[in-house]
C-alpha cells in the first residue's frame, strides 16, 4: 500500500485488508466490480460520527437498491465497532484501522483520530469522487446523488 502519496480522482483506490466488527477480514479489491463508499470517521459513538452513520443507516435501502457497498473506517477496535453497530443497528461494515495504515494511504490520517473524508470508488476500482471535511447532515444524499451520475 502506497503511503503518504496524494490520492486523487481517477487514481486506483489503494487496496487494503481490514477486520470488521465481527473480526471478519475484508479486502477492498474483492469488491471491485461494485460501487463502493469508503468513509473515514474519527470515533465510534461520538455525536458527528453517530449522525453520519445513522444517516447512512436510515437510507441504506437506497444504497442497496443501487448496489453500493459501504465501508466505515476508524482507528477503533473491532470490539468498539461491534458495540457501535449494535447500539445504532448499523447494517453496513465498520472496519478497524488500528495501525492507521489505510487512513495514511487515503490521506485521512490524523494524530489521534482519522479525518472525516469519504471516497467513492467506481466498479473499475477507481476513485471518482473525494469528499474532504464532510458535512454529516447532507453527506448521505450527496453520496447517493453522485453515484446516480456514475
Amino acid at each position: 500500500m502506497a503511503q503518504n502519496q496524494k490520492i486523487e480522482v481517477g487514481d486506483m483506490a489503494p487496496d487494503f485488508t481490514l477486520k470488521d466488527q465481527n473480526n471478519t477480514e475484508h479486502t477492498l479489491s474483492d469488491y471491485f466490480g461494485k460501487k463502493i463508499v469508503v468513509y473515514f470517521y474519527p470515533k465510534d459513538d461520538t455525536p458527528g460520527c453517530t449522525k453520519e452513520a445513522c444517516s447512512i443507516r436510515d437510507n441504506f435501502g437506497k444504497f442497496e437498491e443501487h448496489n453500493i457497498t459501504v465501508f466505515g473506517i476508524s482507528y477503533d477496535s473491532p470490539k468498539s465497532h461491534k458495540k457501535f453497530a449494535e447500539k445504532y443497528d448499523l447494517p453496513f461494515t465498520l472496519l478497524s484501522d488500528q495501525d492507521k495504515a489505510v487512513a495514511k494511504a487515503y490521506n485521512s490520517d490524523g494524530l489521534l483520530m482519522a479525518k472525516r473524508n469519504t471516497f467513492l470508488i467506481d466498479p473499475d476500482g477507481k476513485i471518482f469522487k473525494i469528499y474532504k471535511k464532510v458535512d454529516v447532515t447532507t453527506h448521505t444524499q450527496n453520496i447517493l446523488n453522485d453515484f446516480s451520475e456514475l
